[in-house]
This record gives C-alpha cells, structure tokens and sequence, in this order.
C-alpha cells in the first residue's frame, strides 16, 4: 500500500492550502490535486461539500482544516506544530481560530466586492475546472456562471456596502500588528512555524493573489516575506517565549481578537440559541449585520472546550484577562 495521502482541493480556497502548507512542513508525502479536475473521486470519498479533503493511505477521508491537521498530529507528531507550553498552545490555536473565522471575511470581502477580483478569481477558478484544452470561450463561459454566483455570496460572510469599512479596516490594522511583529522573527511564534501562523498566512496568501490586496500588500515588505516563506515552510529554531512575544502580539489579541472577533462570534452564538436568522452586533460603535451561521457557534464552543480543557490556567488567564479575551472564553468553562 502507498504511503501517499491525496489532498483534493483548491489554490483558490484558503483552507486547501493551509493544509498543504502544513503537508510540506512535515514533510508528509501527498499528491495534489485540483477539485475541479477529480470530481468523481470528491464525491465518492466527500461527506460534505467542503475542500480541502485528504484521502488517506488506508483510504479514510478527512475533512475541515483544523480537525484534519489535528488528526495529522497524533499520526506525525514531529516536529510538532506547537509549542510545549499550554499557554502558548492555546495563544496559537486561538489565532488560529480568529483567521480561520474573522479573517476570512477579509479575504472574502476583497475577492467578491471589487470588479478587478472577481474577474480575476472568476477566471482562475474556471481555468482550473474546466480541461486544459478548453477554448478561451469556454473558460469565459465558466467565468461569468461563477461571478454571477459568487458575488451576492458576500453577505454569507457579512460584507456588504454598510460594513465594508469594519472588514477593510479590519485587514489594515492586522497588517499593521504583523509588519511589525515580523520585524525580528521568521514566523509569528518565532523561528518555527505553528497553528498561528497556517491560520493567519492562508487567508494573507490568498489576499496576496488578487489585485487589490496584493497592490496593499507591497506595502508590507515584511509580511511578505512571511507569506513566501510559508508555501514551504521550514524549522528555522525555537519558539520564543510570550515575553519575547507580547510587545507586537498582545496588540492582535486585544485589537482584533478581543475588540472584533470574540464579540461578533458571542453575538452569532446568541443570535442561533434565539432563533434568529440574522443579527447586528456593535463593532467599534457601528452595527455590523450579517445571517446566522451554525459552523461559527461550533467553533466559539470549540475553542472555549479548548480553553476548559487547560488545567492550570495560572499563566494564560493573565495575558487573556489583560487583552480583553477572557471574559469571552471562559463564559462555559468550570
């Protein structure tokens, strides 16, 4: 039996190449193979119609980015994704958890809103479903179907005219914390990578593609770097200590963890529990609206299981209680 796992995905979607990126890190053998080219073996192995999705050696199919590379790490546990300490563990996976969640509307919202994105993604996407030898007049064909999709699926992620300065700002102020943060350091923990850094780099690679971010992203030279260096990342050294850390990190935990994700995903969670299908939440003292969604309530309760789990708290609660995360966190924990 090979030892190859097949990652069925996308260079469009941010979570296909989070776990190729984390593949090449460990250095795990794997095939790559566009959606849209292997359909038949998608949907035989797929229990949802969610990429990336990873066909084992043995057959078994994994889906969801995080769940997939935890599984990965009891299977290939070095070198390990993370640091040692549960502190710094959680830190990483609730960076994680921002990017995967809030971050993606930054993605989401430039790809869709503006014109030179859409045709962009909208030809890219096509080109990489449709044979190689189609005519260009197919390609366009395809194209057009999927922008006239695509973009009124902005509001699923809240974009909209009313809250495109809350998501655009948003983006701003994170690569402001991260130029910054980078300026000494290989990968957002340190001189290896972790969780942080595949949720964080993503979506940035993503937005990196496209015209518009990409035209911001000249602009932060130091990020830049970090998103070349994670396509193939590499253990450069240790991770750092939060003492090292936390001149440049807190900034993202409190700005936007704490000011912008946490109260948006209570506000959702709240919203499902009351039956709603839409809710408004004040986010720096505007309303941001947007529909319910389930995965995201799962995800705050994951996180928060995350937190629980931790049982000595006594040098995380600290840095979250100073950031403004606490609160949110542990609203479930014992």
């Amino acid at each position: 039996m090979s030892d190859t796992y097949r990652i069925i995905g996308s260079d469009l979607s941010p979570y296909s190449v989070k776990v190729r990126s984390y593949f090449r890190y460990k250095e795990i053998p794997h095939e790559w193979l566009q959606r849209g080219r292997h359909q038949e073996e998608f949907k035989k192995y797929a229990r949802l119609p969610l990429v990336p999705l990873v066909v084992t050696p043995d057959l078994e199919a994994m889906q969801d980015s995080t769940p997939i590379i935890e599984a990965m790490e009891k299977r290939v546990p070095e070198p390990a994704l993370d640091p040692q300490n549960e502190a710094m563990r959680f830190l990483s996976a609730l960076i994680e958890e921002y990017s995967d969640e809030w971050g993606n509307k930054h993605m989401f919202h430039y790809r869709w809103a503006y014109e030179p994105d859409q045709i962009s993604t909208a030809q890219r996407i096509a080109r990489s479903m449709a044979p190689e030898d189609a005519p260009s007049e197919q390609v366009e064909q395809i194209a057009a179907q999927i922008r006239e999709r695509m973009v009124p699926r902005r509001s699923f992620v809240g974009s909209s005219d009313e809250t495109k300065d809350q998501i655009e700002s948003s983006l701003a102020r994170l690569l402001q914390i991260l130029e910054k943060h980078l300026e000494n350091r290989t990968y957002v923990l340190g001189e290896r990578p972790s969780l942080a850094d595949l949720g964080l780099w993503c979506q940035l690679y993503e937005c990196s593609t496209d015209p518009t971010v990409g035209a911001i992203l000249n602009d932060f030279s130091r990020t830049l770097v970090w998103i070349e260096a994670m396509k193939y990342p590499q253990n450069r050294g240790d991770f750092e200590s939060w003492d090292d850390l936390s001149l440049t990190l807190e900034r993202l935990l409190s700005d936007e963890i704490a000011g912008i994700f946490l109260p948006w995903s209570m506000a959702n969670a709240h919203a499902l529990e009351a039956g709603e299908e839409s809710f408004t939440v004040e986010l720096e003292g505007r309303p941001f609206t947007q529909g319910t969604q389930k995965y995201h309530a799962r995800s705050l309760a994951a996180i928060r299981a995350k937190y629980a789990a931790i049982q000595d708290r006594s040098a995380l609660d600290p840095i979250l209680e100073r950031t403004g995360c606490l609160d949110a966190l542990a609203a479930s924990a014992a």
